[in-house]
């Protein structure tokens, strides 16, 4: 088996030139028409800015932000939403797991979703919940990866082009 041409990290920080690293992944994702909470076409300043939300809360402790790095910069990233209510400390929320178009089929995705999952576990967490558009390439992923299919929600969002889209929703108790 081929060694990954990308390396994985967790980053505690975010400069200027990793958020906008950050915001051409965004953008490419929506330009693939990824539904990942943003409609085409995607604004640079958007994408910065609301890379710059993030980056604030990596900074309080209340985000973890991993990154995946080729040879030609940042090409994947992953969040878990550390911050729950008081009766939910055990539990992270996973988000924003984009890849972008040049390293997809690569086995990306699966190391950033372990990574996420083992950062999870680093940081106390025993549960972790997600939503995907229902029946995509993700979802098909999670299930492989073992997470638990809860629901669908029909007509949930919009795909970056228009027209509704349902979600599912998933969870996976770490230690399974």
């Amino acid at each position: 088996m081929k060694p990954p041409v990308w390396s994985l990290r967790r980053l505690q920080a975010l400069d200027d030139a990793l958020i906008e690293a950050l915001a051409d992944v965004l953008i490419d994702c929506v330009e693939g028409d990824a539904s990942v909470s943003f409609m085409h076409p995607l604004s640079r300043e958007r994408a910065v800015e609301f890379w710059q939300r993030v980056a604030e809360g990596v900074q309080a402790g209340e985000r973890a932000l991993l990154v995946a790095e080729d040879a030609l910069g940042v090409c994947g990233t992953v969040q878990l939403a550390l911050r729950q209510p008081e009766n939910q400390p055990h539990r992270a929320d996973l988000a924003k797991m984009l890849v972008h178009r040049r390293a997809r089929r690569s086995g990306l995705g699966a190391a950033l979703m372990r990574g996420a999952e083992a950062t999870a576990r680093e940081c106390g967490k025993t549960l972790l919940v997600l939503d995907a558009v229902t029946d995509g390439d993700a979802a098909r992923l999670y299930e492989r990866l073992g997470w638990h299919r809860v629901g669908t929600i029909p007509g949930y969002a919009l795909m970056p082009r228009g027209g509704l889209c349902s979600t599912t929703v998933y969870y996976k108790q770490l230690g399974e």
